[in-house]
């Protein structure tokens, strides 16, 4: 006997053999087809059985939601819809399912909002849904490891609780062991933090970044991949309080060589979902399809998800620098007729999601990468241009999404660097050790950061990246 998942079964050759195989039932019709699956495909296979001798039992407890586990011979199948199916000669059940209580959640076969699955994020994963994203996360997740992996990147596992904002802004989440009802503090009023666990004010990691740079350079190429926190309070279909992110630091390179690396690595990850999951982007496209027949046409996609993503693979990021990119905005007919709600009028603006999306769905109509911002708009870390004015970042702007990458050449001169903290106030005795790199064979290098959630919402057509991550942490919203 094989015991195999359902995936390899409905690709199996090894007709008229006999197999085992554990699922949950989705569909039992006719008391006799009883549609699996395991979540190892969107597909369901169809077990037949025969009910005549199958005890009364037995088929009264084959009910929607229940796991169960069957065996029998793999035959082609003489109905349509499936290329083979299980002839069943045996049927246990592993875990009933109440009839009564499936009917009150989201396993009841029916149609479900996606706000009412959030609500139970438990049991979403096993619609067809939420299981084609889930996988689809799963596979991009593994293409990211592979490409650093093959282009000979050390992967750098950096500090969760942290002393640093690396970005600067303040939107941290404070970690502390203290009883918060008796919070020690000294003579000033202010809190005595020496008393803490790490004898100092820490915080959740917004970024890997300042730490895997100095990873980059003592091994040229590294990568980080894993959680970041922003305390940011918005309430938006782009915005999560905790979600994962993709931060590659290079040394050696420029700000061309860092646009080149992210467009390359882009094309080669969703290139990896066209070859890896086929079936779950045709579903996650005809799903799509139909959510968009409910909305205003010019509020549409101008192209079907898998084309979208081929798009991608198959044109060149248009590169823009900043300043071209605000007389474009400038002169457009949103701005001009005042539809853009911030509206640009002078250089030094900072671009919002709606001005992004202008550039790459209307503008250019392909992905674009936008260079050289104002320094006063962007992080300290960015290497300062002759200009005085401008910054070696970069952001690459998606259909649909706005940013998804954002990075630049660090600023590798130690006497910038250090003028630059000094000007935004930032303390150089909390991040010595980051100075520190700028005296020891300080070289020019350069990285960027990629939300992870937001790769996936682009790649499976989601419109709300909550229903891209398994349990979202939103303000007010730590459920799960």
């Amino acid at each position: 006997m094989i015991k195999t998942t359902i995936n390899h079964i409905l690709t199996s050759d090894n007709l008229l053999k006999e197999h085992k195989v554990n699922g949950w039932v989705r569909a039992f019709r006719s008391n006799r087809f009883i549609a699996l699956n395991d979540g190892t495909t969107l597909n369901n296979l169809q077990c037949v059985v025969d009910f005549e001798n199958t005890p009364e039992e037995i088929l009264n407890q084959i009910n929607v939601g229940a796991a169960i586990s069957v065996e029998g011979v793999l035959k082609e199948s003489e109905g349509t819809g499936q290329r083979v199916e299980l002839i069943v000669s045996k049927v246990q059940i592993l875990g009933e399912a109440d009839p009564e209580e499936v009917r009150k959640t989201i396993l009841s076969p029916k149609r479900h909002t996606l706000e009412k699955l959030r609500e139970q994020a438990h049991l979403r994963v096993r619609t067809n849904t939420f299981g084609a994203v889930m996988r689809l996360r799963s596979k991009l997740s593994y293409a990211v490891h592979k490409y650093f992996q093959e282009n000979d990147f050390n992967y750098v596992h950096t500090p969760i609780i942290t002393g640093s904002d690396a970005e600067g802004a303040g939107e941290t989440f404070k970690v502390t062991n203290f009883d918060l009802a008796n919070v020690p503090k000294q003579k000033d009023g202010s809190v005595n933090f020496k008393e803490d666990f790490f004898g100092k004010e820490t915080n959740l990691t917004v970024s890997g970044q300042l730490e895997a740079e100095t990873f980059a350079l003592g091994l040229s190429k590294v990568y980080t991949f894993g959680p970041t926190f922003r305390a940011e309070n918005s309430n938006t279909s782009r915005h999560l309080a905790e979600f994962w992110m993709i931060e590659p630091e290079v040394a050696f390179c420029e700000l061309d060589g860092n646009m080149d690396l992210a467009e390359d690595f882009i094309k080669y990850v969703l290139s990896y979902i066209v070859k890896e999951c086929p079936d779950d982007l045709e579903f996650l496209e005809n799903r799509l399809l139909q959510e968009e027949k409910t909305k205003p046409e010019a509020e549409r996609s101008p192209m079907p998800l898998r084309e979208k993503i081929d798009f991608v693979i198959n044109n060149n990021f248009k590169r823009v620098s900043y300043t071209e990119a605000i007389d474009i905005l400038k002169n457009s007919k949103p701005n001009k007729k005042k539809k853009f709600q911030y509206l640009i009028e002078e250089w030094g603006a900072d671009l919002q999601s709606e001005h992004e999306r202008f550039l790459v769905e209307k503008h250019f109509k392909c992905p674009v990468i936008l260079f050289d911002y104002p320094a006063n708009i962007k992080a300290f870390y960015m290497r300062l241009n002759d200009d005085g004015k401008t910054v070696r970042a970069m952001d690459i702007l998606f259909p649909g999404i706005g940013e998804i990458v954002g990075g630049s050449q660090r600023e590798e001169r130690h006497d910038v660097l250090l003028s630059k903290m000094q000007a935004l106030g930032i303390d150089e005795e909390e991040l010595w050790w980051y100075l520190d790199t700028r005296k020891f064979g300080t070289c020019k290098h350069s990285g960027f950061g990629l939300g992870f959630e937001r790769l996936v919402l682009f790649a499976t057509g989601m419109t709300n990246i909550r229903d891209v991550i398994p349990y979202p942490r939103t303000p007010q919203n730590a459920s799960f």
